[in-house]
């Protein structure tokens, strides 16, 4: 009995997926765990999986084609492979029944033999040439597809033929110094504009915004946080901190530690809506806005209310690395109850950020400034920064939110609190 083969469910923050290949063809045997295909979507390469051995039945869904989570995409069939059938010999029967042949007419026939034999290895040969160029990897077909390339602008480095993305680079750097020459000769008649297809990543980020404003009710609140101690408190141990936790002392730690903090005392901020019901989550788990080449991904910090400020560093920096290689897991971002987001890296003063579903709360963090402050009747020089929580005014009111960022600057303004627990 043929077996479904579905797409596996994916997170919250993935609608949907390209299947990019087939590692297996139909009636070839395969293995309980062994990756049967290939899925990418604009944030991981999610790999499908045999339940069981059997047979590999027929693929539903072809390659380049538009997949749902827990979607059907092939069947197998569930047991051994059956035995070929061995090809009995008749040696003695073919002898009887052909008379001799002369010597001369078997070494022709064999030189005949030889040159068909020559022939289909170089027809082989010369369609293994051809098909090597147009043979990559997830990562260089998602990376093509992102610069806009096609495989016939690619030349391929590899003695194999396979597109690599150096070569995927490669091509971009010569299409970059081609293009202004084409764009000034078209300038005369259709001016400067140019039409680009979205890349797959920009299309979903775009539907993923549209979707955040129209399923919750946002509203942004904001606050500004005196982070003159953290500063202290960073350049006191930020060495002996790096030499003892081999991390480096950041503002992230801190920031995440304090919101978690907060959320404890206000778990409203940490629950989320499910229909007609509130589920209130019993754990922090907070996912962190990471870019990279891919585009903005958000990788999340189990348990946060159980970490040291070490430990969350420490784990913030292993999803970056593994956000940075595009080697990210289905389960490195899904669950997460709340989301920091530090647009202050790029220069941002102010923003408010869109909320991720199901959370109903997101804190952006911005640059720090350096300002003149009124301190205990006396103007200093303090680094200030404004903070921004987008919230669901479904589940939360105005006078939660408020009292929650309050909370966190409170923090903030005493870091020590976060070490003594008070």
């Amino acid at each position: 009995m043929a077996i479904d083969i579905k797409s596996p469910q994916f997170p919250e923050s993935i609608f949907e997926g390209t299947l990019s290949s087939w590692l297996k063809k139909e009636g070839q045997e395969i293995k309980q765990d062994e990756v049967l295909a290939e899925i990418e979507t604009d944030k991981v390469v999610i790999e499908v999986t045999a339940p069981s051995d059997g047979v590999m039945g027929k693929a539903l869904v072809k390659e380049g084609a538009t997949i749902k989570s827990s979607e059907v995409i092939g069947s197998y069939k569930e047991g051994e492979v059956e035995a070929k059938p061995k090809i009995v010999e008749e040696t003695n029967v073919i002898k009887q029944q052909v008379e001799p042949v002369k010597e001369v007419e078997i070494d022709k026939k064999v030189e005949e033999k030889h040159e068909e034999q020559k022939v289909f290895e170089t027809d082989v040969e010369k369609e293994e040439q051809d098909s090597k160029v147009f043979r990559m990897g997830p990562a260089a077909k998602k990376l093509l597809k992102e610069k806009s390339l096609s495989v016939e602008d690619v030349k391929t480095s590899s003695k194999k033929g396979v597109v690599t993305k150096k070569d995927i680079l490669e091509a971009e750097k010569i299409q970059k110094e081609i293009k202004p020459a084409l764009v000034k000769e078209t300038t005369k008649e259709i001016g400067s504009s140019e039409r680009v297809p979205m890349t797959r990543l920009r299309s979903v980020v775009a539907k993923r915004l549209l979707e955040s404003q129209s399923q919750t009710a946002s509203l942004t609140t904001f606050n500004e946080v005196d982070l003159h101690q953290v500063k202290i408190l960073r350049e006191k141990y930020k060495e002996s901190f790096e030499e003892k936790f081999g991390v480096k002392l950041g503002f992230m730690g801190m920031f995440l530690k304090a919101s978690s903090i907060a959320l404890q005392e206000m778990p409203i901020v940490n629950a989320s809506i499910d229909g007609d019901d509130i589920i209130y989550h019993g754990f922090q788990d907070i996912g962190v806005a990471v870019s990279t080449e891919r585009g903005l991904v958000v990788p999340v910090v189990r348990s946060v209310q159980n970490l040291t400020i070490a430990e969350i560093e420490l784990a913030i920096r292993d999803l970056s690395i593994k956000a940075r290689d595009g080697k990210l897991d289905i389960e490195d971002m899904t669950g997460g109850t709340f989301t920091v987001s530090n647009g202050g890296v790029f220069g941002s003063l102010l923003s408010t950020p869109i909320l991720n579903p199901p959370q109903s709360a997101i804190l952006g963090m911005h640059k720090i400034q350096e300002r003149p402050m009124a301190i205990n009747g006396n103007v200093e020089i303090r680094p200030m920064m404004y903070l921004a929580l987008t919230y669901d005014h479904r589940l939360l009111d105005g006078k939660d939110a408020v009292s929650f960022l309050v909370k966190v600057k409170e923090i903030l303004e005493s870091p020590e609190s976060m070490i003594l627990g008070v």
